[in-house]
């Protein structure tokens, strides 16, 4: 297994690997320190089936299972895929709830902000992919924030933000906003800055979900909120990746934004995406409110 630069100030490219052979004492302790000290990872040329890809997130964490959050019941894990794909040869309508969904993913965000335990992790893994566009593109905000101005940090570096999922789908679509799925969740606050527990170095933990920050006008908070994250997502920051099959791409949740890139919507295009859940090793108490 060997390591070369994904981008100049994060990340990492994993050669010489399959990810079918990692094991919790076989080849993951690597894994996992070169996950924590560059916050994202990527592995080409892999073959992955459903089995293998919880195999793989298990190591890193409990799998975050929406449906048993939102129920409290005990309800079976299965891989979310991110697709327009809805039957055989089929895509779906540009204008349908679905595709709008998608396009809430192509808006600056981390995961499950709004969940009641925030992810550590998405492990994304490319099955089919369009003729063009459709990129997945990475920022970092531990890179952003150790190079943001002193004036922008420091309303930031205390701040309480809240988060709230309908917030980032209303800027989509009213409809899509509404849904049960996405008013289910109560809003969530969360501290900006999230330390790494192994490295010490500070991310912020901010997203489209967000909507305001405690102790500010609805108005100004937002606005700093937007100006945050106009700034970590400047190109200096941005690993933007053109998708193979096979491709798998890791990153913390703690200290990344995300997004999709748009792509000819009559091609099916399908990711498949686990996300698991921080536990108290991964720094949960830095940023959960008491």
């Amino acid at each position: 297994m060997k390591f070369s630069t994904l981008h100049p100030k994060f990340g990492k490219i994993v050669e010489d690997l399959d990810l079918r052979d990692v094991t919790r004492s076989n080849l993951y302790p690597e894994i996992r320190r070169a996950f924590e000290a560059s916050s994202a990872l990527l592995v080409r040329g892999q073959s992955l089936d459903d089995g293998q890809h919880i195999a793989l997130a298990e190591l890193f964490g409990p799998l975050e299972n929406r449906e048993s959050m939102a129920t409290g019941r005990n309800i079976e894990f299965k891989v979310s895929a991110v697709s327009n794909e809805i039957g055989e040869d089929k895509v779906s309508d540009p204008e349908s709830l679905h595709t709008l969904n998608l396009q809430g993913n192509m808006l600056w965000h981390t995961d499950s902000t709004f969940l009641p335990v925030p992810a550590l992790v998405n492990i994304l893994t490319a099955r089919v992919i369009p003729t063009r566009g459709g990129q997945t593109e990475l920022a970092s905000t531990r890179a952003a924030w150790a190079a943001m101005p002193q004036k922008m940090k420091t309303p930031l570096q205390n701040a309480i933000i809240w988060h709230r999922l309908s917030h980032s789908r209303s800027k989509i679509s009213n409809d899509l906003a509404t849904q049960e799925e996405m008013t289910r969740w109560p809003d969530r606050p969360w501290r900006a800055i999230w330390p790494n527990p192994v490295t010490g170095e500070e991310g912020l933990f901010i997203a489209s979900h967000a909507f305001a920050i405690e102790g500010m006008g609805l108005e100004e908070g937002r606005e700093l909120i937007e100006q945050a994250i106009d700034f970590c997502t400047q190109p200096e920051f941005v690993y933007s990746h053109n998708w193979q099959v096979g491709d798998v791409l890791i990153w913390d949740e703690r200290c990344t934004l995300h997004r999709g890139r748009p792509w000819p919507y009559e091609q099916p295009r399908t990711l498949k995406s686990i996300c698991c859940s921080v536990t108290a090793n991964d720094g949960l108490a830095s940023v959960k409110m008491i």
